[in-house]
């Protein structure tokens, strides 16, 4: 920690009782948590950017989760069931746009069909309605995909996560500093002082770190050690040109030894369809693409050991998605095995978005939500993908632990 205060001040001269870093939806939604949990509650919102949701929030698919993927009992699980029907309402209440579409999870191959029937089971103990489809019924929802075995899963929508983040900005009632690069951070015993870039000083009596790609070195500005790192993994989408080939949802049976889903095609709200995302690390912690490099970021990656566990035992699946992000021939291929008609030259290039994956160690990829409390300290230390879908939920639950820090 740098000292960034004076030793004079007391608790009353905080200008918050609550600071959040990190002005993404996570962050926005604790805000929103903490002004109706604890009405009078003074919370500031310290994001670097100049407006919200412009990382993981704002570059994701859209996709309102049903859970079924996730351990029964998880926070993941428990959250994105029910987050995905807080969403829904959410959306309805402040009028932005949503839409429950259902989705067809499809297995291509037969070595696929019991991991099927494992998501079948499992997203049963989860509380989920699911279908199981066979081949002529899986055309009766998508009459351009293929597939020996499907599950049809109705809980799973669309929306625009960038205008919920906006809305809980403003339904939040919180004062949100943009343009506010976090660079000290100091603990005091009436609480936390924060030096931004540009030399300001805000207080408050506790530190919610939200801060997503850069949670891990927030947490290190604040003096704790989170036993993590983030390897930031890019995600690479194709737009198709012709989106009438896909009525909603189409997803391949995921690897369960992975946190990605692989690449599937997601009708978007805004009536386009997105065709990915493939997994390749990043080259910097906001590398959209393989020409942003930023060496600090790069170093920090090699230098965790994690970084060389996950190298060595997932080479083989790490090639294959390389091969996918420089070919794409090779991306096409792997979608031809959902959508057979589709060509090369029905593929365009989207945006691409970078998932913020905590790695232990030993390599362990962090499968979980990860909130660790210290002192006068929340840190929000893993939110992936399933995390825009179960932002209403995290955010109750790190505005709990912030307020009983209080």
């Amino acid at each position: 920690m740098v000292q960034v205060s004076g030793a004079q001040t007391s608790v009353r001269d905080v200008d918050s009782d609550v600071l959040v870093i990190g002005g993404g939806i996570v962050g926005l939604s604790t805000a929103y948590a903490l002004t109706r949990a604890a009405p009078g509650t003074r919370v500031t919102v310290l994001e670097k950017e100049h407006a919200p949701a412009r990382h993981q929030t704002g570059r994701n698919s859209g996709v309102i989760h049903s859970g079924i993927y996730y351990r029964p009992g998880s926070l993941k699980a428990r959250f994105a069931v029910a987050g995905a029907a807080e969403m829904v309402k959410f959306c309805a209440e402040y009028d932005l746009p949503y839409e429950v579409t259902g989705k067809l999870i499809v297995a291509t191959a037969r070595e696929e069909l019991p991991r099927l029937h494992a998501l079948v089971q499992r997203g049963r103990e989860n509380g989920i309605p699911v279908r199981e489809l066979g081949p002529a019924q899986i055309s009766a929802y998508e009459p351009r995909v293929r597939g020996l075995a499907a599950i049809h899963v109705g809980t799973t929508g669309i929306c625009d996560y960038g205008a919920v983040a906006a809305q809980l900005a403003e339904a939040s009632g919180a004062r949100i500093l943009y343009g506010s690069e976090v660079t000290a951070i100091d603990r005091r015993p009436w609480g936390v002082a924060v030096r931004t870039a540009s030399g300001t000083i805000v207080r408050g009596r506790v530190l919610v770190n939200c801060a997503g790609l850069h949670c891990d070195r927030v947490a290190r500005l604040a003096g704790d050690d989170p036993e993590m790192r983030i390897v930031p993994f890019r995600g690479e989408y194709y737009e198709l040109a012709d989106p009438s080939l896909v009525r909603g949802l189409v997803y391949p049976v995921p690897d369960p030894a992975f946190p990605f889903l692989g690449v599937h095609l997601t009708r978007g709200i805004d009536g386009g369809v997105h065709v990915g995302p493939n997994a390749v690390p990043a080259l910097a912690r906001e590398g959209y693409g393989w020409s942003v490099v930023r060496p600090g970021d790069l170093a920090g990656t090699l230098a965790w050991p994690g970084s060389w566990a996950i190298a060595r035992e997932h080479w083989r699946y790490g090639a294959g998605e390389l091969r996918r992000s420089l070919s794409k021939r090779a991306f096409t291929e792997a979608v031809r095995r959902l959508l057979p008609v589709v060509e090369e030259r029905d593929l365009r290039r989207a945006d691409a978005g970078v998932r913020a994956q905590a790695v232990l160690r030993d390599g362990t990829l962090v499968d979980d939500f990860l909130i660790r409390e210290s002192a006068r300290t929340v840190h929000v230390l893993n939110a992936p993908s399933p995390a825009a879908t179960a932002s209403l939920p995290i955010g109750r639950e790190v505005a709990r632990r912030a307020l009983a820090l209080l």
